[in-house]
């Protein structure tokens, strides 16, 4: 395996989209540190070898998992449930329908009753009136932030709280949409400049083929991975640049819609430390 300190891909047996958000360059010249914070696809699937790494080489101690309540129940507990060491937190960016308690707060003995439409409420494609001319990926993640600002916000919380002298991990299905979205905010925080979270971003572009393809293997989501072409999924950098333009112009940027939503100067603080 080639070091993560060379390479900030994190090759996994059951991963396909697993990066360490460290070595970016920071506007004051720094940069961020490696093995506080990974950015991943799905966890479903890692292998025993995967979780002795991750548990005991890069001591993870924090999982954010952004999944819907659906696809949490659908894929079932993954091997990092059972580890006593790690923390799992759970906080959905696409609206739910009905109540849902914290899945990783009590145990789920039987997968409940879902609608007959369940992939439209694993994975919902909600936006807002106002950005109905904005391109769809673009639409999606303002959606988000729209529906779900208290969940993006105790996202980062979780990120800046866990334990300092571990890592933590922040995922969805793929990693790249929801969980790009808070990985945006994040560095933000800690001074990245645009232009590299734009290429952060659009780094899964190239384990794209392998993604895809893994994500097809679940019936939680091979239909929604099949009634679009590899293109549709494709992250672009023009997604995530236009995505902080519109943040700029509406809010003064990142940290101005944080502001705005509670997550402020104190927690700031503390999210750039632990990725500083």
């Amino acid at each position: 395996m080639t070091s993560a300190r060379s390479d900030r891909w994190l090759r996994l047996d059951g991963t396909t989209n697993t990066r360490d958000l460290g070595g970016l360059p920071t506007t004051d010249g720094g940069t961020t540190a490696f093995g506080r914070v990974l950015r991943s696809d799905n966890l479903q699937t890692l292998s025993d070898d995967d979780v002795r790494r991750l548990v005991g080489e890069l001591r993870l101690r924090d999982v954010v998992d952004l999944r819907t309540t659906a696809e949490v129940l659908l894929e079932g507990r993954g091997p990092l449930r059972s580890v006593e060491e790690v923390t799992h937190r759970h906080f959905t960016l696409l609206p739910e329908r009905g109540h849902h308690t914290d899945v990783f707060a009590v145990e789920e003995d039987e997968l409940p009753d879902l609608p007959a439409d369940w992939v439209e409420t694993v994975l919902p494609r909600q936006t807002t009136e106002a950005d109905e001319v904005e391109p769809p990926a673009v639409r999606a993640y303002l959606g988000y932030l729209h529906h779900r600002p208290e969940n993006v916000v105790a996202a980062l919380r979780a990120l800046a709280d866990g334990d300092g002298d571990g890592a933590a991990v922040v995922h969805c299905a793929a990693g790249k949409d929801r969980t790009g979205v808070v990985v945006m905010f994040a560095l933000a925080v800690a001074g990245v400049p645009d232009e590299e979270i734009v290429a952060d971003y659009a780094m899964t572009a190239e384990v794209i083929d392998d993604l895809v393809a893994k994500l097809r293997e679940s019936p939680t989501y091979a239909e929604d991975m099949s009634r679009r072409d590899v293109a549709s999924h494709t992250p672009r950098g023009e997604t995530m640049r236009r995505v902080l333009e519109l943040l700029r112009e509406r809010h003064g940027g990142p940290l101005g819609w944080l502001d705005a939503h509670g997550f402020g100067a104190r927690e700031q603080a503390a999210l750039r430390a632990r990725l500083r």
